[in-house]
């Protein structure tokens, strides 16, 4: 499968550093620098947005409003999602709710610039079992027992969001284990199941979810529970760093082939990315993994967004194109995030499960605007500022 490797993402909080927010929490006499908005929110038209097609409108508004059950409660979209539960599954009905209910607003980065990044991911399926066996020896974690989270936005306000992760030791709260550590002595956790292959291992945390397919046929699936709270490193940049891959060529296939030829050298590959992921497992069913929202992903038409940027919940209006360079213009429901989802226009677009899957995300690294609709009469979302670049 020639996908390309995608950067750790999660349904759920971003981690800082300990250290790093300890750091950012105390005082000091350094002047600030100069800042600038992470994104602007243009105001549009209607007539301004790219066609779609009537099969791609009835999609895409059947996965955002298939997230109501979640924002019934919500001050920006609960009266919207009230009102959208009547209309009938017709383009035209559903053309005109959208243009009395929404207004268009299209995304924009630094210099005013509408472009930006959109990729692919998907929900692997990897063979393994519920219990060790001579192929089955590569342990997949649950959350470890004696992992403590700690929250600091009711003291720090401006961290809401963040958690550290750590283990006491004394009266001492300390880093949690990275990587290589956990790779390398275990932990004291709960094991979810068992995979053949310790790089489908790290495939799986990149993805923040997936299937294992158990030698009787079935399939367990299991989903991001939580994260040791070390930075995400991609792999594929400590190939290129060590020579042994050119960046362009750094696909999932390529770094597969590599730890092929090098058994030896898994355990340093695998070590060059501190993070590490924990999972739980989730009932089984036909509809897609959950994602931050908590709601079943759609494969075409949900995304991962930066929640910084766009809310979760959000109706957008995408215009991109696939692999092939085929046109790919459709409404898309930010219903996830992930660690390297971040940016002023940007998303992650979910295609599905399996190896089919897998290869269109995999291949997805293309240029494209992104337009939010969101609620008449509601503020728009407050975007954070970002430090001029020196």
């Amino acid at each position: 499968m020639n996908s390309r490797l995608k950067a750790w993402r999660h349904p759920l909080i971003v981690t800082l550093p300990l250290l790093a927010i300890i750091a950012g929490c105390t005082g000091g006499d350094t002047a600030k620098p100069k800042t600038h908005a992470l994104a602007t929110y243009s105001s549009a038209t209607w007539e301004a947005l790219p066609a779609v097609s009537d099969s791609d409108l009835v999609a895409g508004f059947g996965s955002w409003r298939s997230a109501c059950t979640r924002l019934k409660a919500d001050p920006v979209w609960g009266s919207t999602c009230a009102a959208a539960a009547n209309v009938p599954q017709s383009a035209g009905e559903i053309r005109a709710f959208l243009k009395q209910n929404l207004n268009v607003y299209g995304l924009r980065a630094e210099n005013d610039n509408p472009n930006g990044l959109i990729t692919g991911y998907y929900e692997p399926v990897y063979p393994g079992s519920l219990t060790p066996t001579d192929a089955a020896n590569v342990p997949v974690y649950g959350v470890p027992e004696d992992m403590i989270i700690v929250s600091l936005d009711s003291i720090y306000p401006e961290l809401k969001g963040k958690r550290l992760r750590g283990r006491l030791e004394g009266r001492v709260l300390k880093p949690y284990d990275d990587a290589a550590t956990i790779e390398s002595k275990g932990v004291k956790a709960p094991v979810v199941a068992y995979l053949t292959d310790p790089m489908n291992l790290q495939f799986l945390q990149i993805q923040g979810s997936g299937r294992i397919q158990t030698e009787d046929g079935k399939q367990l699936r299991i989903a991001y529970a939580d994260q040791n709270g070390h930075p995400y490193r991609p792999i594929g940049r400590w190939l290129v760093e060590q020579g042994e891959l050119k960046k362009e060529d750094v696909t999932m296939s390529a770094i597969s082939n590599w730890a092929k030829a090098n058994p030896s050298r898994i355990p340093e590959l695998l070590g060059s990315n501190p993070s590490y992921v924990f999972f739980t497992r989730n009932p089984d069913s036909n509809e897609g993994p959950r994602g931050s929202l908590n709601v079943p992903l759609t494969a075409g038409y949900s995304a991962a967004v930066d929640r910084k940027v766009i809310p979760l919940g959000s109706l957008l209006w995408l215009s991109t194109t696939k692999p092939d360079g085929t046109a790919l213009v459709r409404p898309v429901a930010a219903q996830d995030t992930g660690g390297a989802i971040a940016g002023e226009v940007r998303a992650d677009l979910f295609w599905g499960t399996g190896d089919a899957a897998g290869q269109l995300a995999g291949d997805m690294k293309q240029q494209g605007q992104i337009w939010m609709l969101w609620p008449k009469g509601a503020a728009l979302p407050q975007v954070p500022q970002v430090a001029d670049k020196p």
